[in-house]
């Protein structure tokens, strides 16, 4: 370090003040993106267009047709802190993207920056800024809207070129920053063109307005960009409370993801990295994932700008809301709500995922035919025909007259398969039930809404069941008992670091009181310190439904399983096993018609 003698204070100049801002709004090429698509989007355009070379290291232009600018406007756009945005009265009231008029001082500074703009009923005009020196503003020939050419990023502070990553990277960067400003806008054309010297340039996402109302013009825009099979198995979600509204989409839990990377929160249009908001995200599924999987969502919080302050981080990517909680109910409730009514519906993939499995490596083309289903009775008498010898006599085969069952969603119980999978046929094809998985949601629901009516109802076991632990797992669970006892289970300390079980949850019926404080500890430990006591008592909740559920390996009656597909009809989210697994699967006739080359 420098010794520490006595130096004098000095201002810095204006291309120091102005490089040093653009290393807090301009990280990468992808906030250079964002800024110029934001200052376009806030011109009104319909249409914007980018194009980038060697991941935007070499140059950015964004091309919009908005309102444009003067020859007037041109020096001031290009001024630290002069924006026509705000009057600068209200900070709060931010009813833009933009609004802090630094984002062309800032890459006039550190790159070389060419302004074209053309207003409507003016004339073109041009200004170049390089390095933070201003040129003469010229007139040019153009269009209306803006052009926003920048070049050689980052040449003012090469220092900074050094922390890019590869081209490729940064071009994804850029390419997730577009996809993100596309989802807010699906009124909005957007291309994205990367473009190399002596070469045609190359489509990378090419996106036409879409029209209609929003909800409709936003499912047509995120099929585009997520794919048919994300808005096939999504929710549509508007809810609104205490001036609050939350819109857009969200999947079912069988379409979870590994990852985050389909996550997209919005605030009033604007794309945002909020951890209250994705808390929220994560709580609503809680109920119906397990933890290593990601809910998939495209969600805009819109509220009063006045109820949210923008202004936290210079790149606008964090938010700080007035009322958190309020916000955070809203997403968890509304969630949920959205869930519950989607009943027992599970994702389509599941079934796709299905038929991939089965279909075997083909070896030469399928033949293909088709022909009509005939009716029952002439299959009796054709099976009658086709008996082989010796068996002419032998009654004809028994067709199984169409069950009214059948009509139901899960269709009507025709066999169990290896005292796990129940086999059901229904009016369009069949559907295949993980028994055991199914109940433990049944069981689960059960317990919750017991809780919730009229609490959980006990059983007291004649004979205490005394369960040695160590002493760690005796603290744990002791220092959880009144929590417990709420859920149907009372125990007590019984010497030394004994635990006796004198009541489980009646529910359950006849349990392992051993298995059942094993599995209740995991879920201490997984839970930790839990925000939410209703969260920690559900997640118990759920590893308890596990004991009192139909076991794998036990044979179940017909009437059994039409019970159990009756039930899981009626009961929300059982679609779904209590860790997001689908409890079954349905395959159409088509689809396995074609596994045999019917169709």
């Amino acid at each position: 370090m420098a010794p520490n003698i006595a130096r004098p204070i000095r201002m810095l100049d204006e291309a120091a003040i102005n490089r040093i801002a653009a290393g807090e709004v301009v990280e990468r090429p992808a906030s250079a993106v964002k800024e110029l698509v934001e200052n376009a989007l806030d011109a009104g355009a319909r249409r914007v267009s980018v194009d980038y070379a060697a991941g935007g290291k070499l140059l950015i232009r964004v091309t919009d047709d908005g309102c444009g600018m003067t020859a007037q406007d041109l020096p001031m756009a290009v001024a630290r802190h002069a924006t026509s945005k705000i009057d600068g009265s209200d900070l709060l009231n931010i009813r833009s993207f933009g609004f802090r008029g630094e984002a062309l001082a800032s890459l006039g500074s550190v790159g070389r920056l060419v302004l074209t703009s053309r207003a409507q009923g003016a004339e073109g005009a041009s200004l170049s800024v390089t390095g933070g020196r201003l040129g003469a503003v010229r007139p040019v020939g153009a269009g209306q809207g803006t052009v926003v050419e920048l070049r050689d990023l980052f040449y003012a502070t090469p220092a900074r070129l050094k922390f890019l990553r590869t081209d490729r990277a940064e071009a994804g960067a850029i390419a997730d920053v577009v996809r993100r400003l596309a989802m807010a806008e699906p009124h909005v054309g957007f291309a994205l063109n990367e473009v190399a010297e002596g070469e045609p340039s190359r489509s990378i996402l090419r996106l036409d307005p879409e029209n209609g109302d929003f909800f409709d013009a936003l499912q047509r825009r995120l099929t585009r960009l997520l794919g048919a099979d994300f808005t096939a198995n999504a929710l549509r979600i508007d809810v609104e409370r205490e001036g609050l509204r939350l819109s857009g989409y969200a999947a079912l839990p069988t379409y979870s993801r590994g990852s985050s990377v389909q996550q997209f929160l919005f605030v009033n249009g604007r794309p945002v990295l909020d951890r209250v908001l994705i808390g929220a995200l994560r709580v609503a599924y809680m109920d119906v994932l397990s933890r290593d999987r990601y809910p998939a969502a495209v969600l805009n919080l819109i509220c009063d700008p006045e109820r949210v302050d923008v202004n936290v981080h210079p790149a606008k990517s964090e938010v700080r809301f007035r009322e958190p909680e309020a916000a955070r109910s809203l997403i968890i409730t509304g969630l949920r709500t959205a869930l519950t009514g989607a009943g027992h519906r599970a994702s389509s993939t599941v079934a796709d995922a299905t038929l991939l499995a089965m279909r075997s490596e083909p070896m030469a083309p399928a033949r293909v035919y088709q022909m009509d289903r005939p009716s029952g009775a002439s299959l009796s008498r054709a099976f009658a025909l086709q008996a082989p010898s010796g068996f002419a006599e032998a009654p004809a085969a028994r067709i199984e007259p169409v069950d009214a069952e059948e009509s139901f969603p899960l269709g009507a119980a025709r066999a169990q398969m290896h005292e796990n999978y129940i086999i059901a046929q229904t009016a369009t094809g069949m559907v295949i039930v993980d028994q055991h998985a199914a109940h433990e949601r049944l069981v689960y629901e059960r317990l919750k809404r017991q809780m919730d009516e009229t609490g959980i109802t006990a059983q007291a076991l004649l004979i205490p069941e005394i369960v040695e632990l160590s002493a760690a797992d005796a603290g744990r669970l002791l220092e959880a008992a009144t929590e417990l006892a709420t859920l149907g289970l009372t125990i007590e300390a019984f010497g030394g670091s004994a635990v006796a079980v004198r009541e489980t949850p009646a529910i359950l019926g006849n349990v392992s009181a051993r298995a059942l404080l094993a599995d209740v500890l995991d879920e201490l430990a997984d839970q930790g310190e839990s925000p939410s006591l209703r969260g920690r008592l559900d997640a118990i909740l759920s590893r308890m439904a596990c004991h009192g559920s139909i076991r794998s390996g036990r044979q179940m009656r017909a009437e059994e399983m039409n019970a159990l597909l009756r039930e899981m009809e009626a009961t929300p989210l059982s679609g779904q096993c209590n860790h997001g697994r689908p409890t079954y699967v349905e395959l159409k006739l088509a689809d396995i018609e074609r596994l045999f080359g019917r169709r």
